[in-house]
C-alpha cells in the first residue's frame, strides 16, 4: 500500500514539475511543444525579417496562345519577380506600362524583376509573332 502511494506522490510530482515548464524551456529537448507567437501582453513579436522587402516570384509558362498563369496579383511597392519560359516556340512577353519587352526561345528561361510602383491592371503581351492565335495571347498583372 505504501509503494502505491508513493508511486501516486511521485507520478504527481512529475505531472506538476512538467506542467510548469514554459515551452521555450522544452525547445531542443525533444518536445512537440511549438513555441508560442505571442507575447505575454498578447502583441504579436516583431519578426526578424522584413516581409515588405521579399520578393514575389511567379514562374510563368508561354505557350501557343497562352501564358500560364494568365494571371498574377501583387501589391503596389511589391518587387516582383518573373521567371517566364516558352515551351513550344519563340514567344515574348511585354508589359509595356513597365518597360518590359523580352524575347522567350523555347526552354530557355527568362527572368525579369521590377517594382510594382503603379496601380491598376495591366496586360502582359506576346510580343514576338508566334502563330494564328499570336493576337489573343494574352495575360494580367493586376496591383492592388
Amino acid at each position: 500500500m505504501k509503494r502505491i502511494l508513493l508511486l501516486i506522490v511521485l507520478s504527481l510530482f512529475l505531472v506538476s514539475a512538467c506542467a510548469q515548464q514554459k515551452p521555450e524551456d522544452l525547445v531542443g529537448q525533444g518536445s512537440s511543444v511549438q513555441q508560442n507567437t505571442k507575447q505575454a501582453d498578447n502583441q504579436p513579436l516583431q519578426q526578424t525579417q522584413d516581409t515588405a522587402s521579399a520578393v514575389k516570384e511567379f514562374k510563368i509558362t508561354a505557350k501557343q496562345f497562352q501564358f500560364d498563369p494568365a494571371t498574377i496579383e501583387v501589391n503596389k511597392g511589391d518587387k516582383v519577380r518573373l521567371i517566364v519560359t516558352s515551351t513550344d516556340v519563340p514567344h515574348g512577353i511585354a508589359i509595356t506600362e513597365y518597360g518590359i519587352n523580352e524575347k522567350l526561345d523555347p526552354g530557355k528561361p527568362v527572368t525579369i524583376e521590377f517594382t510594382a510602383d503603379k496601380q491598376g491592371t495591366f496586360t502582359a503581351f506576346c510580343s514576338v509573332v508566334c502563330g494564328a492565335g499570336h493576337s489573343n495571347m494574352k495575360g494580367k498583372i493586376i496591383v492592388h
